[in-house]
């Protein structure tokens, strides 16, 4: 069983950055895919960034051009640099691994952590 610890959000002012953490443990697995989605209150969950495991990345057109996505293999981690950040940022991030274990791919997420951006 995956797990996913996710680290890093917090309250930060417009245009302020935060970087997210999140480190996958627990078995053994081959991630595939690692990403990032965020719901705001009152909105659905979107996505915002994938990173495959050849290092390409793909973003939201909200996000792109201030955050970008990088991953760690060694250490299983994938992380997500916010930078001029906006009040419509805020969310709950939730960080998501699709991993190749027990002969299938499985998704798995983590508990999710607060941004808040304050304008």
């Amino acid at each position: 069983q995956v797990q996913l610890v996710e680290s890093g959000g917090g309250l930060v002012q417009a245009g302020g950055s935060l970087r997210l953490s999140c480190a996958a443990s627990g078995g053994s697995f081959n991630i595939v895919q690692m990403g990032w989605y965020r719901q705001a209150p009152g909105k659905q969950r979107e996505w915002v960034a994938t990173t495959t495991s050849d290092n390409s990345a793909n973003y939201a057109d909200s996000v792109k051009g201030r955050f970008t996505i990088s991953r760690d293999n060694a250490k299983n981690s994938v992380y997500l640099q916010m930078n001029s950040l906006k009040p419509e940022d805020t969310a709950v991030y939730y960080c998501t691994v699709v991993a190749f274990t027990d002969s299938r791919f499985t998704d798995y997420w983590g508990q999710g952590t607060q941004v808040t951006v304050s304008s």
